[in-house]
């Protein structure tokens, strides 16, 4: 049993890039690789703030190094991914960044919807299609982007974070739909609320927190670790047959 489920469920021997691996979710799920047996590149906006990861990796006999790519500038984005997928192998590409913008639609401001679409679906366009062409030459590779609830739903005042995540969710199947016949699997993640620096606005607000709280049948919000455990799995030989899936970590919110 034992070998079965290090054969279905370990990665040991491949090299997994994640984004957005400072903290939180993406620190959660650059870890939960690590002790699976991946080796880490974490990409950040400093490659400094990555360092905490990359040494608890390390700590865990993980080789991990760290990137600084800002995930806004495009064009650096392409470089990046360009460059590491000529210089290494990579097995598994986690799509994490993100960020959002918060405040009623009519007062929100141009640069901050071109922002959070650049940063949340733009940077998945580019990051993901150089690494996705190596993976098309050796016939294998595993890529899961991080979505969202509000990929389903409108959310209040997130105009374009809910936008930009309904279009990781449009993005991922059309992606699934070209390369699964080539080898790779792409699948995302849908977390749903989560205990994170992107939502301590509304864990700060004691009525909406309640309120929230009182709307997701497990009766908790998310760790990071809850969402770690489905992106390692989708990552593992076990999901090699799940293709195109958005995998909902919401503790049944949309259940109910």
């Amino acid at each position: 049993m034992s070998s079965w489920l290090s054969e279905q469920f370990g990665l040991s021997g491949s090299t997994a890039i994640v984004t957005g691996a400072r903290t939180g979710i993406g620190q959660a799920i650059a870890l939960a690789l690590a002790y699976c047996g991946a080796d880490l590149i974490l990409c950040g906006r400093s490659a400094d703030g990555l360092a905490e990861t990359a040494s608890i990796a390390a700590q865990n006999g993980a080789g991990a190094r760290t990137i600084a790519v800002d995930m806004s500038d495009l064009a650096a984005v392409r470089e990046t991914a360009e460059r590491l997928a000529r210089d290494a192998k990579i097995d598994i590409v986690v799509n994490n960044a993100g960020i959002i913008r918060r405040g009623p639609l009519v007062g929100a401001s141009y640069g901050d919807w071109h922002e959070v679409l650049t940063v949340n679906l733009d940077s998945i366009f580019e990051f993901t299609r150089p690494f996705a062409a190596a993976m098309i030459t050796r016939g294998f590779g595993k890529v899961v982007n991080v979505a969202s609830l509000l990929s389903f739903q409108g959310g209040l005042n997130v105009a374009a974070y809910a936008a930009s995540k309904h279009g990781v969710v449009g993005l991922t199947q059309a992606m699934s739909n070209e390369w699964a016949p080539l080898g790779l699997n792409v699948n995302a993640v849908a977390p749903g609320y989560v205990e994170t620096n992107n939502t301590a606005p509304l864990r700060a607000d004691p009525q909406r927190y309640r309120d929230i709280t009182a709307r997701i049948p497990a009766g908790r919000w998310a760790k990071p670790v809850d969402i770690a455990g489905a992106v390692a799995f989708l990552c593992a030989p076990a999901a090699s047959y799940i293709h195109g899936h958005v995998l909902v970590v919401d503790g049944g919110w949309m259940a109910r």
